[in-house]
């Protein structure tokens, strides 16, 4: 099994705890309005990878990986490559490694094969990172072109089991910060068992230049970043704890 790897982030600090070896794949089955990575989108392209020789550019750098460090996969849609997840993390696993998954939770499904697939990596899996990008499905839809439904089911099928999870939320000035909204995500959020860390993360226009390269429109260009004030309300409301 070979996954498709977009690239490699070989210091990571803000993707898990501690210092971190992060793999980002291809394919993304959302779009994300403001997206800093649309060179993930798609399948094609990319490297092609074993899990073991991921693993093996992984473990180079174990000595780095204090305070709870170890490995993290990103995307894209890390689900969308569920066997190549499967076989990485239960490798890794096998030699004590943290795997952390980071996720927006859209391919999720009870429907097979996904279903039995996504509890066999549940198993191997010490921490998940769950972008809950908002909780209105109109406004999801409007962001992202797809619903929240199954995402929020993921969310409290992984609170059901126990699974770990820090959730995230991108604050988007005129999309995502609107207060009753945050409010919903807050009483969504304490719903949830296993949540043990909130973080907001501000919105940001790093992603452009890419836009350009790839010859393609950016849709937040009027949006602006949000202001201190915004992002203090946003903690204050989802409970963030400094």
């Amino acid at each position: 099994m070979k996954g498709r790897i977009h690239s490699f982030e070989t210091f990571g600090a803000v993707d898990g705890p501690g210092v971190r070896f992060i793999i980002f794949l291809k394919g993304c089955n959302m779009r994300c309005k403001y997206c800093h990575n649309p060179d993930t989108w798609e399948m094609a392209g990319g490297e092609l990878y074993t899990a073991e020789e991921v693993l093996q550019k992984a473990l180079r750098y174990k000595n780095y990986w204090v305070n709870g460090g170890g490995i993290t996969v990103s995307g894209g849609e890390a689900l969308l490559q569920m066997d190549f997840m499967i076989e990485l993390f239960e490798l890794a696993h096998k030699q004590g490694i943290h795997c952390t998954l980071d996720t927006a939770g859209n391919p999720f499904t009870y429907e097979e094969p996904f279903f039995s697939k996504f509890e066999r990596l549940m198993k191997v899996t010490d921490l998940v990172l769950f972008d809950l990008k908002e909780i209105d499905d109109k406004v999801h839809r409007y962001l992202t072109g797809v619903s929240n439904e199954n995402i929020l089911e993921c969310a409290k099928y992984l609170s059901d089991h126990h699974i770990p999870m820090w959730i995230r939320h991108v604050l988007v000035p005129g999309i995502t910060a609107n207060k009753e909204d945050l409010q919903k995500l807050r009483e969504f959020i304490d719903t949830l068992d296993s949540v043990e860390r909130v973080e907001v993360l501000p919105y940001h226009v790093l992603g452009i230049p890419k836009y350009e390269k790839m010859g393609i429109s950016y849709p937040l260009m009027d949006t602006p970043q949000p202001t201190k004030e915004q992002i203090e309300t946003a903690e204050k409301i989802l409970g963030v704890k400094k």
